[in-house]
């Protein structure tokens, strides 16, 4: 995606698990903003005790507020059957910040934010679950210079990728095999293509230097070729079955296999153009992404910087590589968006960085439950300008959210 930590084609390492599935979209794919959200009765009410810290929630929430600051004020934000203006909005977030100002225990949060706050929940996919998964930004070994140890070129955007947009350009294949010619400049070169590649699915990484000096990259375009699985792939040959594969199955097939390494990379034709980037990272909406609190969403379906509440289980790391599964319930902003986050049934959790962000964004693929959260409504049938319910037609695109 433009300006996000993933580009629009490629997506998120959960692009490639999704293909991988072989299962036609699900029926809540197609959900319009107001049918993506129901709302939550009373006696259905789950639990909102959130595992994380408080500072990292009010970090997230600033930066949907910096967000919605840029927005016109009575720009229509639809939360399914509900629609707040972005002025309302800017006053819920607000009242959120207050409510945690104290860094209050999680149940007194939980206990807060019910007395104030309705829960709009996902409808999710045929089976009602949310596929929740994880990203992170990766941190690579890489050189200013090629060398025998560094050989793997990232390449900044080519100088007649613009000119080209209306055909095709290059494939993988042809740019590997030294088509752009003077055409593209190498930020940096990787000690592993592989590396590159799956920073490519990530939209961004860390090049960590021989002399210890980091550089942020990010996403500043593709050749425009279609995305293509290549743990579809792998799947379809044989070589890793559909229940086993996750990106860390992935990567380790490919280290063990390098001869095929060259020939798998290629069956995906997209291939990612980098740029330098300053500072931490940022989501599509150009705001700065906070690790375990900001997720990305369908943005067709649920609407941005939004606050929701989302619960899963995560990855824990034991003794001698083993991996353990807790639960995980946290407090989220919807601050980002990727190629793979299609309809109410996907949501997708930024870890940041690190050795934990490396195991989440590897072995996340669990069944979920995603709640946004409004401020309480007049009444079930309120239809107030201020807090007024979502049409059951869909509204005009220039007039939503």
């Amino acid at each position: 995606m433009t300006g996000a930590l993933r580009c629009a084609l490629i997506g998120v390492w959960a692009m490639a698990l999704a293909a991988t599935t072989g299962a036609a979209p699900p029926a809540g794919a197609d959900a319009s903003r107001a049918t993506a959200l129901t709302r939550v009765a009373d006696a259905d009410t789950p639990s909102l005790l959130d595992d994380g810290d408080a500072h990292s929630l009010r970090q997230a929430i600033q930066q949907s507020l910096i967000w919605l600051a840029r927005q016109p004020p009575g720009r229509r934000i639809i939360f399914g059957p509900r629609i707040l203006t972005v002025a309302e909005q800017m006053r819920a977030l607000r009242r959120m910040l207050e409510l945690v100002a104290d860094d209050p225990p999680a149940d007194v949060l939980e206990e807060r934010v019910l007395a104030e706050f309705d829960l709009l929940k996902s409808v999710g996919r045929d089976d009602g679950a949310v596929l929740v998964t994880g990203y992170h930004e990766p941190i690579i070994d890489a050189a200013a210079a090629p060398s025998a140890e560094y050989r793997a070129p990232i390449f900044g955007v080519p100088l007649d990728l613009a000119a080209r947009r209306g055909g095709a350009y290059w494939t993988r294949a042809e740019i590997d095999q030294g088509r752009l010619g003077d055409l593209a400049r190498p930020l940096a070169w990787a000690r592993d293509p592989v590396d590159v590649f799956f920073m490519e699915i990530e939209g961004s990484g860390t090049l960590r230097l021989p002399n210890g000096r980091e550089v942020r990259v990010g996403h500043a375009a593709t050749n425009g070729r279609p995305y293509r699985s290549i743990g579809r792939l792998l799947i379809q040959e044989g070589e890793i079955t559909r229940a086993a594969m996750t990106m860390r199955v992935l990567r380790e097939w490919l280290a063990a296999h390098p001869g095929e390494q060259t020939r798998v990379l290629r069956h995906n034709e997209s291939y990612v153009f980098f740029r330098l980037l300053p500072g931490a990272p940022v989501g599509s909406l150009g705001v700065t992404l906070t690790p375990g609190r900001s997720i990305a969403t369908d943005p067709r379906v649920f609407p941005r910087a939004a606050l929701a509440f989302t619960r899963t289980m995560r990855p824990v790391e034991l003794p001698e590589g083993l991996i353990a599964w807790k639960p995980f319930g946290r407090f989220v902003l919807s601050q980002d968006a990727g190629g793979a986050i299609r309809g109410p049934g996907r949501v997708d959790i930024f870890w940041g960085r690190g050795p934990y962000a490396d195991l989440a964004a590897s072995d996340m693929k669990e069944p979920g439950e995603l709640y946004f959260i409004v401020p309480k409504a007049n009444g079930p049938d309120a239809r107030s300008p201020r807090l007024g319910r979502a049409p059951g037609v869909q509204l005009p695109e220039g007039a939503s959210e």
